[in-house]
Parts: C-alpha cells; structure tokens; sequence
C-alpha cells in the first residue's frame, strides 16, 4: 500500500534537488569553454572517491619518488586486491591541491579543481560533468549516488557536495536507492515499487502542469526563478518517457529488487544495492559518467556492515597505513572497484567489453588526509579508456603540478583537448600548471 507521506517526502527529495541546480542542468548543460569532440573510443568514465583523505601508504607501502612500471611494485595491504590488475592499472602520485583548499574536504573542489569548502558553492563545472557531456549522449549522462550511514542517508536522500553542471549550479549524489531504483527501473518493476512508480508519474505530471499554469503573470525575475522548477519536472517526466522505451533492454541488466532495499540491516546493504544500480545503469548504456561519493565527501560515512565501529569524523583523525579499520574500508572500495570492472568486462561491445572502453579513476576529495594543505593526492586509474590512457604504470610528480592537470589529461584523452582545466594564467603560474597534458599518461 502507497504511503501518502512517503510519496511526499519522496517528492520532496527530489524537487529540492532541481530546485537548487536544475534536472535539466544535470541533463543538458554544457562548459562553453571546452569544444565539442567525437570521441570514437572511450564511452563510459568513472569516479570513484573515498572521503577522509587517501594516504599513499594505503596504495604504494614506500613512497617511490621516481616513474617505473607497476609490476616492479606490490601493492600495500588495503589495495592487495587488485595486484592481478596491476596491467590495467595506471598509480599517479605527486599532485597537489593545495589552491583547494581542503582540510575536512575540499568539496567541489576536488573535481573542480578550485577553491572548495563547507557552503562554498561551485566555481565552475567539475570534471565528471564535462567528460558527461563530451562523451557519446546518453539518455542520462551524468548519474551521481553518495554511500554514508543510514541515519544520513534516510535523512538527506540526496546531498550535493562534489560534482556541479556550472558556478552555483551542483548536482545531487542520489543515496537512497530505493527511491532511485523506482525512478530508472519502476517502469519494468512489479509490485508495490511499480505501484509507486506508476502513482509518482501521475503526480510530476500534474505538477508540472500546474507549475506552468504558476508561473503566467508573475514578473520576469520570478519567471526566470521558477523556469527552474519547471523544466526539472519536465526533464524528469521526459526521462520517465525515454527509459519507457528502453525497457527490453533495462529488463536484461536490472539488478532484482529484494528485501534489503526497503529493510536494511546496515549501512553497506545499500552501498552495495546503489553500486548495483549504477552498473546497471552503465549496462543499459543510460549514462555515461557515474560518480560515486564514498562518505558523500563530507566528513562523516559509516561501514559498519563490514565490521568497522569507529564513524564519522573520527575516522578522519586516525593515520591509515597499517589501521586495520582502514584496510577494511579500502578493501571494501577495491572489492567494488573490481565488482565494476567485472560487471562491464561481462558485456560484449565492438571488438571487446564495456570494459575496453571505459577508464575508472580512483581517488579521494581531500588529499591524503583530513586536515591536509592538499600536497600529495593519490590518484588510481583502472582500464585504458579504449586504448586511450597508459596502464601497467607508476608515475611520480616530481614537479608538483595541480590536479587540473591531470583533468586536462582527461580532456585530451577523450578527444577534447584543452590547454588547461579551470585554471587561469595567474593561478597557473602560482600552482606550476603547464599548458596541455602530463607527460607520460596518454597512450
């Protein structure tokens, strides 16, 4: 049976999420200062960050100063997973951050490559949003889920503290999963989750009807103000249309929707169930980017679903190398990191899988640690993007560069090259940014 309250909160969850950015900016928006390419080859990217900072010691047990190849070095306990993907693998350490200002994080800075912080809204567009839009259109480009404690999760079922489609304008990690499951996968559901599905339609499109009957006469500054709210319910109910004509193949990839969705036991029930839906939705090719927020890139998070008590902030304040609470949580990360790859390794695609043309970039939104100036952050890189990105390889910045840099890479990488990301003149000649990509990664 339908709770009438639910289906309010519900619906407040997600008008409050394009009330502040705009469902159609997450869906259409676009950064004007980087050109449009047609990259033949990558097609899926994806952004993995852990909150509380990642230590290189976690990733490489001896800081190693000098480029070598990966399969001179065994990789530290917390990452000892992925020792048989050390071909596929690309370790980059040395950058720095330190113009993001991150101390408990540094927010959408850590994408976006500038000043970030507790209430500062974004600057620019972030990485993952622009790759989205550069990157072959998708009925959703760009999806974000963020993973914490179930408290957070229940209460704040959409947080937005890491990815932005543009200045003032962020996108909303979705941390609830029953709620997005009902929204990609309700039309092919069964049940009480289609029954929801089929009564929240019903409802967006009144609203958007209503909304538009609203906004006549109200005067040009309130009328441009509430177009927001309009074209987020029209993007939604347009979106609800399009995965109605996918169906057949969202019926093949769609994970079953089974009783800890609604009544989990802990927090990684539902870490585990929204990896599930947004390798789903990368099956079913109805996004191209998928960013996830480990710790929602706040200071809190939660995984006592694999035996680790300590929560929240404190987490923050314990040194990682050698931590049995941090080998967990990074063995959990790998655990999914490897699930991701798997799951698109399975997929056939061209020549190969998913996999061959998809790169994953692992890493955190605050540096090494909480309380950071930003001088070291540890970046992973899993897969070659279709043959785009060297893998089997460890790099050290000698130089310090910023990690815009390495986004620029990105850019290039994927087919859109940029002299530089975010960055102007004065802050390139203040943080050592070069024009054009690092050296060393690009295949």
């Amino acid at each position: 049976m339908i709770n009438r309250r639910d289906m309010t909160k519900g619906l407040a969850a997600i008008t409050g999420s394009i009330g502040m950015a705009g469902l159609s900016n997450t869906i259409n928006a676009a950064n004007q200062d980087i050109p449009q390419g047609t990259s033949k080859t990558t097609k899926r990217v994806i952004f993995f960050l852990q909150n509380q900072g990642f230590e290189p010691e976690t990733c490489i047990p001896e800081t190693i100063k000098e480029n070598c190849p990966l399969s001179s070095i065994k990789l530290a306990e917390p990452m000892a997973a992925l020792e048989p993907y050390k071909d596929k693998m690309h370790v980059i350490m040395g950058l720095h951050g330190r113009h993001t200002s991150p101390s408990h994080s540094a927010y959408f800075g850590a994408l976006g490559g500038y000043r970030g912080g507790i209430g500062v809204p974004p600057a620019a567009p972030t990485i993952d949003h622009v790759i989205s839009q550069r990157l072959p259109q998708t009925i959703l480009p760009h999806l974000c889920i963020g993973m914490d404690s179930i408290e957070n999760m229940k209460a704040r079922p959409t947080l937005a503290t890491l990815s932005a489609t543009g200045p003032a304008q962020p996108i909303f990690m979705h941390s609830d999963p029953n709620k997005l499951y009902q929204m990609l996968f309700g039309s092919i559901a069964s049940g009480d989750v289609y029954k929801r599905y089929k009564a929240r339609s019903k409802v967006f499109t009144e609203v958007e009807k209503l909304a538009a009957l609203k906004a006549k006469g109200l005067p040009m500054a309130e009328a441009e103000r509430y177009a927001g709210y309009i074209n987020g319910f029209k993007d939604m109910n347009g979106l609800r249309k399009k995965l109605v004509n996918v169906s057949e193949e969202l019926k093949k990839v769609a994970p079953k929707y089974d009783k800890k969705y609604p009544h989990p036991e802990f927090e990684t029930d539902w870490h585990d169930r929204l990896l599930d839906i947004g390798i789903a939705a990368l099956q079913a090719n109805l996004t191209n980017v998928l960013t996830i927020g480990s710790g929602r890139g706040e200071i809190f998070g939660s995984w006592k679903g694999i035996g680790v008590e300590k929560a929240g902030h404190n987490l923050g304040h314990m040194k990682q190398a050698g931590d049995d609470i941090w080998i967990k949580i990074r063995q959990y990360n790998t655990q999914m990191l490897i699930k991701l790859m798997k799951s698109l390794e399975a997929i056939p695609e061209g020549n190969g899988t998913m996999m061959d043309n998809t790169f994953i970039v692992y890493t955190s939104n605050n540096g090494a640690k909480q309380h950071t100036n930003g001088d070291n952050w540890s970046y992973v890189l899993l897969g070659n993007g279709g043959g785009q990105f060297k893998t089997g390889q460890y790099t050290y910045m000698t130089d310090k560069r910023p990690l815009n840099d390495l986004y620029t890479t990105f850019l290039h990488g994927i087919g859109t090259p940029v002299d530089r990301f975010n960055m102007s003149n004065t802050m390139a000649a203040r943080n050592n940014s070069k024009v054009g990509p690092i050296e060393g990664i690009l295949a």
